[in-house]
């Protein structure tokens, strides 16, 4: 299991509905519009 940056909602990896890679990690997002906000700030979102 993974957890959506943004919505911090659990999401199974093979069943995500989109995902990204930023700085050598893949994130996995429970839909869409998780995945755009992310691409958008996505230091807003990486844990420090």
């Amino acid at each position: 299991m993974a957890q959506d940056p943004v919505c911090k909602m659990n999401v199974e990896e093979k069943k995500a509905a989109a995902k990204s890679d930023y700085k050598d990690k893949t994130y996995y997002f429970c839909a869409k519009g998780c995945k755009e906000k992310f691409d958008k700030e996505p230091e807003k979102y990486v844990k420090k």
